[in-house]
């Protein structure tokens, strides 16, 4: 099944329509719809209360849903459960790090976590960084490619049984609390081309960083 791309409204850089498919299905939240053009893609369907871009004239073809200014959902957080409904298996996030508000990060961070408990594997990805998840037995390898650093945070609170294998820093069955950051930025190990983790209890936050 095609891909699903949510696009919100930090900017990005034109690098990034390089990681886009032909049959990606694009949903612009909000002023998000304003990087389509960046990326050189129009948007399948755009969604969002409008109160950070003028509500877009949409050709035809395209869906527009209009949010009420008061809900509970995020733009970005309805656009993910559109996505699941619709039965994507895969949600690729841009636009969505970074940017002048530092809650909508973190938000944006809660609603991948939120997919990925669905079913639904979550990627949030800018320039510089690629933002994945690890729930509870699963195990997942992150081979050397374009970052150099590996970071891991529980992503509830404390994460147990924490093992990683092929990095600097090695660790077996650790527990991680988010009142430590034990796991940022770690390295590959010398002759090192994939680093291993797996998680016993709790999930992780794993985050992948090019080099300075």
């Amino acid at each position: 099944m095609a891909r699903c791309v949510i696009l919100s409204a930090c900017p990005v850089g034109a690098e990034l329509a390089g990681l886009l498919r032909p049959d990606d299905y694009l949903i612009a939240c909000d002023a998000g719809y304003r990087s389509c053009d960046v990326l050189g893609r129009r948007p399948n369907a755009v969604v969002g209360d409008f109160d950070s871009a003028p509500r877009p004239d949409m050709p035809e073809g395209e869906d527009l849903v209009v949010l009420p200014h008061v809900k509970d959902d995020t733009d970005t957080e309805y656009a993910a459960q559109l996505a699941a409904r619709q039965g994507f298996r895969e949600v690729l996030m841009l636009g969505c790090l970074g940017g002048k508000r530092l809650e909508h990060t973190l938000a944006n961070l809660c609603t991948g976590l939120g997919l990925e408990k669905r079913g639904v594997r979550a990627t949030l990805q800018d320039e510089r960084s690629r933002v994945t998840y690890l729930l509870p037995g699963q195990t997942r390898t992150y081979p050397k490619g374009d970052y150099f650093y590996l970071s891991v945070f529980p992503a509830e609170g404390k994460a147990e049984g924490v093992t990683i294998r092929g990095a600097f820093y090695e660790l077996t069955g650790a527990e991680l609390t988010a009142s430590y950051p034990l796991g940022v930025s770690n390295e590959y190990a010398p002759g090192s081309d994939c680093i291993t983790l797996s998680v016993e209890k709790g999930a992780l936050v794993v985050v992948e960083t090019a080099a300075d």
